[in-house]
């Protein structure tokens, strides 16, 4: 039995959504100056607009392609992109909840920034009732919307996650059912001074992984580099190199060395994860190297966006462990520190450096916060429960909307061999 939205066979993969993200190959040849992007070239999907698709592609740059010139890389990416679009379109009238959230609500942004959106949705009763598990995520085609259902939303403020405290504590945050206001009401209940960890000492220990994947960074640049100014070096020169520049202790000059193969393996591997090589070997490597490493960027997760986010938090987490309130909206020193972070004008070392400065202070915030030591899940049971009988309640009575006699119908459930 396929407990799913849909069966594989159903589904067409030049018709299915693309989203924000998805590995997709081409299906038609493209003539950029005087070069010729053939058909079958794999690129990423970087912007959705109606049925026109920017297209990232290694070594070329941004190309825009009709829908029907694109077909998903991988066959799992087709299921999964029609799951996701389905929940979407049947459910996004269920929504109960609304924040705008990034840049544009930490007084951050600029003419560039996209407006992203977070809020809670609740599922209708007819969606919890049957074998197939209902969605805790609804996502839009370019990723720039999330929303959760309402259990999961509050899990996650129970345990202090960021972004739904954020979304929940925002000035703009907006309800659009009663249930909504219910939330609001209650928000207070998540609180504690759980926030330190899970804003403060995480953005800490996430900005050291930030630091050590910029040395692997480094690493990468230096492997191609050797392999597009030499293309006969093999996959044993190229370790005994690396093992020379690597800072990493070892027991045993063995052990770097072996340590060095396995990264340049990681790497070779990674590359073909993302597309970007015709083939899972060495010598794939070499000729990506050779043609092409010139284009690649820095990897997503080192990009200065991340940095400032990260320092963001601390201040964030400093501020309402202090205070006692939320203050999301960034001013004065730290946001001009952040904004020349977010525009890649501050080296990692030296973000890294003013973070580690704002410790101290944190460590202060923390021991002298009045904010409560946990959470209160009796007062979170009890909304999460009001809300599922508030749910029940239109339903049974057909009250008109998505949660009664307007509701979405269920998923399918179908038998698969």
């Amino acid at each position: 039995m396929d407990l799913r939205l849909r069966h594989l066979e159903h589904l067409d993969s030049r018709a299915v959504p693309l989203p924000h993200g998805t590995e997709v190959v081409t299906r038609v040849d493209r003539i950029v100056g005087e070069r010729r992007v053939p058909q079958g070239s794999v690129g990423r999907v970087t912007k959705v607009d109606g049925d026109q698709i920017d297209v990232t592609v290694v070594g070329v740059g941004v190309l825009r392609y009709a829908r029907t010139e694109l077909s998903p890389r991988r066959v799992g990416q087709v299921l999964w992109a029609q799951r996701r679009a389905d929940a979407w379109n049947a459910l996004e009238p269920c929504v109960i909840l609304s924040a705008v959230v990034g840049s544009r609500a930490w007084g951050l942004s600029d003419e560039a920034s996209d407006e992203d959106r977070r809020g809670v949705f609740a599922l209708p009763f007819t969606w919890t009732q049957g074998l197939v598990a209902p969605p805790e995520d609804l996502v839009n085609a370019d990723g720039s919307t999330t929303y959760w259902a309402a259990g999961k939303a509050i899990r996650q403020a129970l345990r202090a996650d960021p972004n739904t405290l954020e979304m929940l504590f925002l000035p703009g945050t907006r309800a659009v059912d009663p249930m909504g206001d219910w939330l609001l009401e209650t928000r207070a209940a998540f609180v504690s001074v759980e926030i330190y960890g899970t804003f403060g000492r995480y953005a800490l220990g996430q900005l050291h992984r930030l630091e050590q994947g910029l040395r692997l960074a480094e690493h990468r640049a230096v492997i191609l580099n050797w392999l597009r100014d030499d293309h006969t070096l093999t996959l044993d020169t190229v370790a005994e190199r690396l093992a020379k520049v690597a800072t990493r202790a070892t027991p045993t000059e063995a052990d770097r060395i072996h340590q060095a193969k396995q990264y340049v393996k990681q790497l070779y591997r990674s590359l073909h994860d993302q597309g970007l090589l015709d083939s899972c070997e060495f010598s794939a490597l070499v000729r990506f190297a050779r043609d092409k490493s010139a284009d690649l960027d820095l990897p997503r997760e080192l990009r200065p966006k991340n940095a400032y986010n990260l320092v963001r938090l601390i201040g964030a987490a400093i501020s309402w462990l202090r205070d006692g309130e939320p203050a999301f909206e960034v001013t004065g020193a730290l946001r001009d520190s952040l904004l020349a972070i977010k525009q890649g004008q501050v080296a990692l070392q030296d973000v890294l450096a003013q973070a580690e400065a704002m410790v101290p202070e944190l460590e202060r915030a923390k021991e002298a916060s009045r904010l409560p030591a946990r959470p209160d899940v009796g007062r979170a049971d009890a909304l999460l429960r009001r809300i599922g009988e508030e749910i029940a309640r239109r339903w049974a009575a057909g009250v008109a909307g998505p949660f009664g006699r307007d509701a979405p119908p269920p998923p399918e459930v179908v038998w698969s061999e």
